[in-house]
């Protein structure tokens, strides 16, 4: 656990990784608190209708035990994959952490994943096993006969659709069970990635990833934890950012987390749950804090929050100063992907934050901008790949299946192995990382570089504008020009006045080379199921457009 200072150099010059060669996340986060404090709330449910259940952590210990010993009894074990396909409850948490206790790698699956996303994930991996709800076992009932190696589909809810009820496995298993004991390095976990091109990827990470997290969420929270603590995410716990940044950090520290699953999110139910439950710490993706910065002011009344974290696109100054205005805080931003998470952040309880910048490198981390063809560290200013020093705690084990793909997600240099994020950045003079785009995202326009996270800031900022997507469109002459793709407010209505007005707007705000020349009114953002946009698409679209100008 990190010590509270506002002296980064002292904090980072005073951190050494502690990774034990036998860990297991499982028992970490359940036996090992429950040891402590039984008595004390791990988990809060509330349900959409606002009925609560909570758990205790003696409770979250032999729960995820009795599950571990049932799922043995079906003849799983070390190395399956165990699927688990629910949103935030508490059954949701057990299924994870019996898995680990039972040295079984857990696959979170997001419960909006429709057939060809389910079939792909479950295929690849060849899942063993999917503990679900009603839900999900309606969907997996039509797809079994297509996955051969899916022997067993396990339901909370009860037996439903031929599934097993997961009250049956438990009183199935041995009483005399005990957790598996695993190597800090075998595999725990297989996330797979958003997608933003092509199909998605197994990321495998080791049982130490767990730890790896630790001081990622420990600065993003303002130096967690502190005396009455209480997390809540809306981002899904099928996702590494609701699984890995909040709930099992939480319950490493022995905090409550508070499982809410809204059949549709909106601004004033956020506010209203925080406000209800308590709740002093949140990890809020960008586009929830976009939703409820429409929200009337009034609706965040009456909150206790001590930390604000967020991560996943770049936040840009107007959220950051809707956070002040608002919320009463800094917004920390953090900065990470599936394969390495949580290796940069900023924490207001060190120092007030950069316009532009996300955060310094976390302590433990060795991030750096490099070229991506030397692995040259970077001068400060210069445009490089922003990359993380292997071996690292937090760093995935290998892509599942795919060595080809392993193979170029990392540099080998003069200067050492370097995992490649695939994000284009640059270190400031006092050592902080302004995050640019995506390599694929940076916009070559008549010679210049340009980020589109700056542009897509600005943009936010015109009155009539709820989102936008900034890409480059192929230009005989320039060879790119910013195209902004952009969804109204309400009340607004898309005209050739209005597309003026908003270019001038970033013009007059940003640069004359960054404003875009394109603007196009569209009606739904592509978006990626963890609310990134996908720019792909865009570009997909700007392509056709310039074709067609032909």
């Amino acid at each position: 656990m990190l010590h509270a200072t506002n002296d980064h150099a002292a904090l980072a010059a005073g951190f050494r990784w502690d990774i034990p060669q036998t860990y297991n996340i499982g028992t970490d986060v359940s036996d090992r608190v429950a040891a402590l404090h039984p008595d004390r709330i791990a988990l809060v449910d509330v349900a959409a209708d606002g009925t609560r259940r909570t758990l205790n952590f003696a409770g979250l210990a032999q729960q995820s035990t009795a599950l571990a010993a049932g799922l043995s009894q079906l003849g799983l074990g070390r190395g399956d994959r165990i699927a688990v396909f629910m949103p935030q409850r508490i059954e949701t948490a057990l299924a994870h952490i019996a898995a680990f206790k039972l040295g079984a790698i857990s696959l979170p699956l997001f419960t909006l994943f429709g057939p060809e996303a389910l079939l792909h994930r479950l295929g690849d991996s060849g899942a063993a096993a999917v503990i679900t709800d009603s839900n999900g076992a309606a969907l997996l009932a039509g797809l079994r006969d297509q996955l051969p190696a899916l022997r067993h589909v396990i339901c909370a809810d009860g037996p439903s659709q031929g599934s097993l009820p997961m009250s049956q496995v438990i009183s199935d298993g041995d009483p005399a069970f005990t957790p598996v004991s695993t190597r800090a390095e075998d595999p725990a976990l297989l996330i797979y990635t958003s997608g933003t091109t092509g199909n998605p990827k197994g990321a495998l990470h080791a049982h130490r990833v767990m730890l790896g997290h630790l001081p990622g969420v420990e600065v993003s929270h303002d130096f967690l934890p502190h005396e009455g603590d209480c997390f809540w995410t809306p981002a899904d716990w099928g996702w590494i950012g609701g699984l890995m940044d909040v709930l099992m950090p939480a319950l490493h520290h022995g905090l409550p987390v508070v499982a809410c699953r809204f059949n549709k999110f909106s601004a004033e139910a956020a506010f209203d749950l925080i406000r209800r439950e308590k709740i002093r710490n949140v990890f809020l993706p960008p586009t929830a804090l976009k939703l409820m910065r429409l929200a009337p002011p009034e609706a965040a009344q009456g909150l206790n929050l001590r930390s604000v974290g967020s991560g996943g696109e770049p936040l840009g100054q107007e959220l950051l100063d809707w956070g002040h205005r608002v919320l009463g805080l800094e917004i920390n931003e953090f900065y990470g992907q599936t394969e390495c998470n949580m290796i940069v952040s900023a924490c207001s309880a060190m120092e007030p934050a950069l316009p532009g910048a996300i955060g310094r490198p976390v302590v433990g981390h060795d991030v750096q901008i490099i070229d991506p063809e030397t692995g040259r560290i970077c001068e400060d200013y210069e445009q490089g790949a922003v990359a993380c020093r292997a071996p690292d705690p937090v760093m995935f084990l290998e892509y599942w299946n795919r060595p080809d793909a392993t193979a170029e997600k990392f540099l080998e240099a003069d200067t050492g192995r370097w995992l490649l994020t695939g994000d284009t950045g640059c270190r400031t003079p006092c050592g902080r990382i302004r995050f640019v785009g995506r390599d694929d995202d940076v916009i070559t326009s008549a010679g210049y570089r340009i980020g589109p996270s700056e542009i897509e800031d600005c943009l936010l900022r015109h009155p009539a504008v709820h989102l936008a997507g900034v890409v480059g469109k192929p230009d005989p002459i320039r060879g790119h020009v910013v195209a902004a793709y952009v969804t109204l407010a309400e009340g607004q209505a898309p005209s050739d006045a209005l597309a003026h007005d908003i270019a001038l707007f970033v013009k007059t705000r940003l640069a004359a080379h960054e404003y875009p020349r394109v603007v196009r009114f569209i009606t739904d953002m592509p978006m990626t199921p963890t609310g990134k946009i996908i720019r792909g698409a865009l570009r997909k679209m700007a392509e056709e457009e310039s074709a067609a100008d032909v």
